[in-house]
């Protein structure tokens, strides 16, 4: 798409320094950039890759200056990048129209412009609304619902009854709906508990590839909007996930925990059952979060069993010297051992 610096600065919220009638089309590393691309800088260490740069436009904070090129100022200047990112690329359509191989059921209520891809499958009843996109051999189990313009890649499987929000993307791998696992235990075998419930995705969630998610035992499982899930994480039956929280790459999330709204979790947090991470925490990559704890809204916490980060890293500290300790401890104890002869 092209767009003028002016025009773009109004859609990302941004102020226009130099001339407003330069042309863009696409984003760029500052080393990569053509004229009509736009790049941006964070702090002043980065302003001699934006002088360098081909680039005629830059989204920069107030403080750096820039002199020959037509500025967009912003006091949050990646988050105006991936804005203008949104603007100028657009996303490549998965597929377009419903292709011959797909099956899809004659009890299926499909909205206007949906394009389904080569040899899925759409259940009975299932619900799709406007301008979705569902890629090849995914598969949407009867009775589920997906809403407008969602973006489903290959390979994606809803179980039936599975309920997805507006504007979501499920990247290819993706597993939804799934048995939890739970299990009772008589004292010699282990009995299936009821997986009953169902899983609910709200609105301008992302979730990554190979991703599963697994329906409520009985209770349903929960992602609030805007959440954000990497690739290759796991969220177990009943866990609610509240909005704008985002979680890293193999991350687990072990039945019925909780976690409270922007919430961040780093990569291969492993999350007990029953947990609750309180609303704004942080756990640290691989971080180990026992059953039943509670980590309080606000707190960053690390290491395993995970603690406040000031802990963690007094305990790292003593911790990377062990080997001299230990070697001064055998002194001593050499020492001892020849005075008492």
């Amino acid at each position: 798409m092209k767009v003028t610096a002016k025009e773009l600065a109004k859609q990302i919220g941004a102020m226009v320094e130099g001339a407003g009638n330069v042309e863009l089309k696409g984003i760029a590393a500052p080393e990569r950039a053509r004229a009509d691309d736009l790049i941006y800088v964070e702090a002043v260490k980065h302003l001699d890759r934006a002088l360098a740069s081909a680039a005629v436009c830059v989204i920069a904070p107030d403080g750096v200056a820039l002199a020959g090129k037509t500025v967009l100022r912003t006091s949050k200047p990646k988050v105006a990048f991936a804005k203008a990112a949104s603007v100028l690329m657009g996303k490549a359509a998965i597929t377009n129209g419903i292709h011959s191989t797909a099956i899809v059921s004659p009890l299926a209520e499909l909205g206007a412009n949906v394009a389904i891809g080569p040899y899925a499958v759409i259940g009975d009843y299932v619900h799709i609304g406007e301008g979705t996109q569902i890629g090849a051999h995914s598969v949407i189990g009867s009775g589920g619902q997906v809403g407008i313009d969602c973006r489903i890649h290959p390979r994606v499987t809803l179980y039936p009854t599975v309920r997805i929000g507006n504007r979501v993307e499920i990247h290819s791998g993706a597993v939804i709906g799934a048995d939890g696992f739970g299990y009772a235990f008589d004292g010699e075998r282990y009995w299936k508990f009821p997986q009953a419930g169902v899983v609910e995705i709200a609105d301008d969630v992302d979730i990554g590839a190979n991703v599963t998610i697994d329906r409520g035992s009985l209770d349903d499982t929960r992602i609030s909007e805007g959440v954000k899930l990497d690739n290759l994480v796991h969220v177990g039956h009943n866990v609610q996930i509240g909005a704008h929280t985002v979680v890293a790459a193999q991350t687990g999330i072990s039945g019925s925990s909780r976690l409270g709204h922007h919430v961040v979790c780093g990569g291969q947090v492993g999350i007990a059952d029953h947990c609750t991470l309180e609303d704004e925490s942080i756990a640290g990559a691989q971080a180990g979060i026992p059953t039943g704890k509670t980590i309080r809204g606000g707190q960053t916490v690390w290491g395993t069993p995970a603690r406040p980060l000031d802990r963690f890293k007094e305990a790292y500290v003593w911790y990377a010297r062990l080997p001299e300790l230990g070697e001064r401890i055998k002194r001593i104890e050499e020492r001892l051992a020849s005075s008492n002869l």
